[in-house]
């Protein structure tokens, strides 16, 4: 420890191992001739907690109830981390309530995160890393979301192809609320089905029913796991694998993607049935169907994970769904403000970091004509930007001429009656595509 003579100072790492490594390895080789699955040993063992705490300091994320930020976390566990080990391995270890944090949905509205401290987000990393190689095996291959080596990309892949085979309608099931309203105790069964060391499956319950802060006032949870902490994806998986393997018996083609589902299906009455079906299997699970946002229709055009499909010469292809187009417009309108009073270098500057993201994940569109039509209009709302900023007649005379703009074509403009987004459309020459990828504007399209 620190501050002890004769002794180097200890690395984290060093600090959470407090058990010899020929014990961690004689707990795990008895682990796995008794078959008794995850034990907590595991979970505490130095190597697991190293790549935890790697994990949680590259995730990096905002402080908890406690304010500690993973900045400060090796420096406390260098402290804390015995006492903190004999708690968790006596089963007496009480997880500290999570912050709540609302951040606003694409599609509108807010969506409640529960933010653990740093602590046990390093914990519930742990136990993520030795739950997470057991369990996810053994999901269904028709399950995408928070998977090792999967990613929305390959769900809507699945998606397309099912399309293309034939099946024309699709069952698009969206659970109601479901990180909110996990059910503890049917998801405590399942766990129980594969873990049989109590104090994990305790550790588990308690982290489940930790208190949330909002508005310095705690509130008991007596349902669902929040988003926002290491576990929580893999327990949702956990929770809904039963019925991806009810569909997966049945021989249905169907794509999960975390709380979303998509069955397709040939015709509407065997959507009908899969859709009764369905809503009789989140029942038996304490789950509701969210009815506004589901339904049995047509594949084509139908939204899921912001694309959508649709035929072009007899093939089946995806575009960037209605919604997910709706929802970048109202972002870079936000972004792009004329009265926000900033320049245009800065401005494109934090356009750029939302439109790297977003090109990431919708690159994978079939409709480049798409891309194209996006990046005219983000230069046009740049170029009235700029316009804004010159504001007075005479000054956006003298930049246009600088420009080596034509004198009447530049008067014209200058003193047009016109507001800035129709006289942006005149620029379109001199504040060209070339110019803005000059400024450093990043292009959605390749073309």
């Amino acid at each position: 420890m620190p501050g002890q003579p004769g002794r180097p100072r200890r690395d984290a790492g060093e600090a959470c191992e407090t058990p010899r490594r020929e014990e961690d390895r004689a707990a795990k080789t008895e682990d796995e001739r008794s078959g008794t699955g995850a034990r907590i040993e595991e979970v505490v063992s130095r190597d697991n907690l190293m790549r935890a705490l790697h994990r949680v300091r590259e995730n990096k994320g905002s402080p908890g109830v406690d304010g500690m930020t993973v900045d400060r976390l090796a420096d406390h566990l260098r402290v804390h981390w015995p006492t903190l080990r004999e708690q968790l391995l006596a089963g007496r270890y009480q997880p500290q309530p999570v912050r709540r944090c609302e951040i606003p949905k694409a599609s509108g509205g807010t969506r409640a995160l529960g933010i653990p401290t740093a602590v046990d987000r390093f914990i519930q990393q742990a136990i993520l890393q030795v739950l997470q190689p057991r369990f996810d095996p053994t999901f269904s291959p028709h399950s995408y979301g928070f998977r090792p080596g999967r990613s929305a990309h390959d769900a809507l892949a699945a998606a397309q192809r099912y399309a293309a085979e034939g099946r024309g309608v699709v069952v698009d099931v969206d659970l109601e609320k479901f990180f909110d309203r996990v059910n503890h105790d049917v998801l405590m069964s399942r766990l129980a089905r594969r873990i049989e060391d109590k104090r994990l499956l305790g550790l588990i319950r308690r982290y489940l029913e930790a208190g949330m802060l909002a508005d310095g006032v705690v509130t008991e949870r007596h349902e669902g796991t929040p988003q926002g902490g290491p576990l929580s994806p893999l327990l949702a998986n956990v929770m809904l694998d039963e019925v991806d393997k009810e569909l997966e018996r049945r021989g249905h083609a169907f794509v999960r993607y975390a709380d979303d589902c998509n069955v397709y299906v040939r015709s509407r009455k065997a959507g009908e049935r899969v859709m009764a079906f369905l809503r009789e299997q989140y029942a038996s699970l304490h789950l509701r169907i969210n009815e506004s946002k589901s339904a049995v229709a047509s594949a084509w055009g139908r939204s899921f994970l912001g694309y959508h499909l649709y035929r072009h010469g007899g093939e089946v292809k995806r575009g960037v769904s209605v919604k997910a187009r709706a929802a970048f417009k109202a972002r870079v309108r936000a972004i792009t403000r004329r009265v926000r009073g900033r320049s245009l270098s800065d401005v494109i500057e934090e356009l750029n970091t939302y439109l790297r993201g977003w090109k990431g994940y919708f690159s994978r569109t079939q409709q480049a004509n798409v891309l194209d039509d996006l990046d005219s209009w983000i230069r046009r709302r740049l170029r009235a930007l700029q316009l804004k900023h010159w504001a007075r007649g005479p000054t956006i005379y003298r930049k246009l001429k600088a420009m080596k703009m034509r004198r009447d074509t530049a008067w014209s403009i200058a003193c047009s009656p016109g507001g800035w987004w129709r006289r942006s459309a005149q620029l379109s020459a001199h504040l060209s595509p070339k110019w803005f990828d000059e400024q450093g504007l990043v292009r959605l399209s390749s073309r």
